[in-house]
């Protein structure tokens, strides 16, 4: 019997041609400090071995989801296995026939019996969770959340733990009613004050559908706008998990420029493919608020972050607590959503390390926030890096992604998304978004890109000058900053300092560090205002804040509190600037858990305060008449 069941499984398991690795992608930069591991990463599903039991079996239900045009479904799993151990684990796989024989062996793995499988799965749960008489009765059932990824699923009972796994049973294969429906949209300002981009994913190539968005303004007669389309593949990956067993098919990414938008107008849309049989497949129906003309006189709110990741709100993945404040982040910045305008999320986007599966996880779950207003993004450590790619650090974190995913995932109205630097106007404000994984030091293209985009902005109108980068460029007690005794990045700030006086910046805004911290305004080391919370008149510098603390694995401070260092809280939060006119701005520090506010401060000036000359910040005059 057990021989009928291998030969079964083995044509259930799909044949493909496929390179195997296994690489533990770790959490954060390697060079200075210990992060959480990627979870998928803990399974050496390379290492699969058969145990298969007449006995035990995974059943999976109900079998068809998103009757309803629903994009995510709640689905249950019973299991049993005659042998159980508290290591035992379900894997979701999608698609459902996963790899099981053809992968070669990598170098140090010896192992000859199939099956091998060459992809991880895209979440799991221990199979007693939630099911504490499992060791006594081998029986249990399990709760997944599934969201639509263009593919069916299975589900895979394995014992031996994440590092031996041994196949015990493969449960019967579920899908969406329209695996390929469009999905997941993302706002983001194009390259024009008033131009609103729309990308989403889906599983339809140009060869099959012609994708557009239709969409118009509340109560008018509705246009359409055609999208372009991009994918990836395999090869496009520059190293493992991502072009091993982190390897998923991304579908196919399309775009759309939403032109010539009316100031602060409402606006509705929903995504279309328009079928060669002439029939049409849609999205739900969404909307936004169409931006400010840039200088316009209005109340205009701000959210800024970093480094939240993703997590399963059905507790699959997160026995590592890899992203344990990134729900909360969401849900709280959702609740609030009718007060804001514009989200930045500036690097370490997903932490999906080469898992190519969690981008689609993070985009469902940044839907509700990113299909109603613009999410912007800025490129971290975990988007880009990888050795020999041209990255300014050669180290592993994007664990093989170099890049192409966020360039791919996310529109930025950069003029090379490979290099991911950009302007962007709303309001009152101008933002300068900078990448920390490229060289930024004087002299050097980015550089340049950074001193045009602080120069360019006219301070009469838009009062509000913001810089954004991923890793710390100006100041943070984080304990291996400290630990290195500059209290930056290295090489941080040397460059960029007289650039953000030269042009009065505001503040700067940082992630990496998986905390929150306020310097006064400052230059050169040194505070040049002794005021904390109410700034009035002319502000002599930058503030500096570090806003890390979206939702992965908390970054501890150093002991020491260097003078500049006004606000420190090891939690999870995120930032929400109000700017009320051109002379009045609110500042506010909200942790994650509850929404309430832990730290402000409010700049009250005139424009003859931004002209005033500060240390360093204006040209030589002359004494001519």
């Amino acid at each position: 019997m057990k021989s009928i069941l291998r030969r079964l499984l083995l044509l259930f398991l799909v044949v493909s041609p496929v390179l195997v690795g296994y690489a533990a992608a770790g959490g954060g930069d390697g060079r200075r400090h210990v992060s959480g591991v990627q979870p998928l990463s803990k399974i050496a599903i390379h290492r699969a071995s058969l145990a298969l039991d007449e006995a035990a079996y995974v059943r999976a239900s109900p079998e068809l989801l998103g009757l309803q045009g629903e994009d995510i479904e709640w689905i249950k799993v019973e299991l049993r296995s005659p042998n159980p151990t508290p290591d035992d684990w379900i894997g979701v796989f999608s698609p459902a026939k996963f790899n099981a024989s053809s992968c070669p062996a990598e170098s140090g793995n010896k192992k000859e019996e199939d099956p091998l499988i060459c992809s991880a799965p895209i979440k799991y749960q221990f199979a007693n969770y939630s099911n504490p008489s499992y060791m006594k009765t081998g029986k249990g059932s399990l709760r997944f959340r599934l969201i639509n990824q263009r593919a069916d699923f299975s589900f895979a009972l394995f014992t031996g733990g994440l590092t031996n796994p041994k196949l015990v049973a493969v449960s019967n294969a579920i899908s969406f009613a329209n695996p390929k429906a469009p999905v997941y949209p993302r706002l983001a300002h194009g390259k024009s004050w008033n131009e609103m981009t729309v990308t989403w994913t889906s599983g339809y190539d140009i060869n099959e559908a012609l994708p557009f968005v239709e969409w118009g303004p509340k109560g008018a007669p509705l246009m359409r706008s055609p999208a372009g389309t991009l994918t990836f593949n395999r090869r496009s990956m520059c190293g493992a998990p991502a072009h091993t067993v982190g390897w998923r098919d991304p579908g196919f990414i399309h775009t759309s420029f939403l032109k010539d938008l009316w100031p602060n107008a409402e606006y509705k849309y929903k995504l279309g493919h328009q079928l060669f049989n002439g029939s049409y497949v849609w999205s739900k129906s969404y909307s936004f608020q169409a931006s400010p003309y840039p200088g316009q006189n209005s109340v205009q709110q701000v959210i800024i972050f970093g480094d939240m990741g993703k997590a399963e709100r059905d507790g699959s993945n997160e026995y590592s607590n890899y992203q344990p404040g990134s729900l909360n982040t969401t849900d709280t910045i959702v609740k609030d959503l009718d007060n804001i305008d514009i989200v930045f999320h500036i690097g370490d986007i997903v932490y999906a390390n080469g898992y190519i599966s969690q981008w689609d996880q993070f985009t469902s779950q940044v839907e509700p926030i990113a299909s109603r207003v613009p999410y912007m993004i800025a490129s971290g450590n975990h988007e880009r890096d990888w050795p020999g790619t041209g990255s300014f650090y050669d180290t592993d974190d994007s664990g093989g992604e170099c890049g192409v995913l966020a360039e791919t995932m996310f529109f930025v109205p950069a003029e090379n998304r490979a290099k991911f630097w950009y302007s962007t106007d709303y309001g009152m404000f101008r933002f300068c978004i900078a990448d920390t994984e490229h060289d930024w030091r004087e002299g050097s293209e980015q550089y340049e890109f950074i001193e045009h985009c602080l120069a360019s902005v006219d301070r009469q109108k838009q009062p509000w000058l913001i810089f954004a980068a991923h890793r710390v460029l100006g100041y943070s007690s984080g304990s291996f900053y400290a630990a290195e005794g500059s209290f930056e990045e290295p090489m941080g700030r040397e460059s960029l300092q007289k650039l953000w006086q030269k042009y009065k910046v505001d503040i700067a805004f940082y992630g990496h560090v998986h905390n929150y911290e306020r310097t006064c305004p400052i230059y050169q080391n040194q505070c040049v205002n002794e005021e904390k919370s109410y700034y009035s008149g002319t502000v002599n510098g930058t503030i500096h804040v570090v806003v890390g603390g979206g939702g992965s694995h908390l970054s501890d401070f150093a002991t020491i509190v260097p003078k500049w260092s006004l606000y420190r809280d090891y939690d999870y939060g995120f930032v929400k600037m109000t700017a009320f006119n051109h002379s009045s701005l609110l500042f506010e520090y909200k942790r994650s858990s509850d929404g309430k506010v832990y730290d402000f401060f409010t700049i009250s000036r005139d424009y003859k305060d931004v002209l005033t000359c500060v240390h360093d910040s204006c040209s030589p005059k002359t004494l001519a008449s």
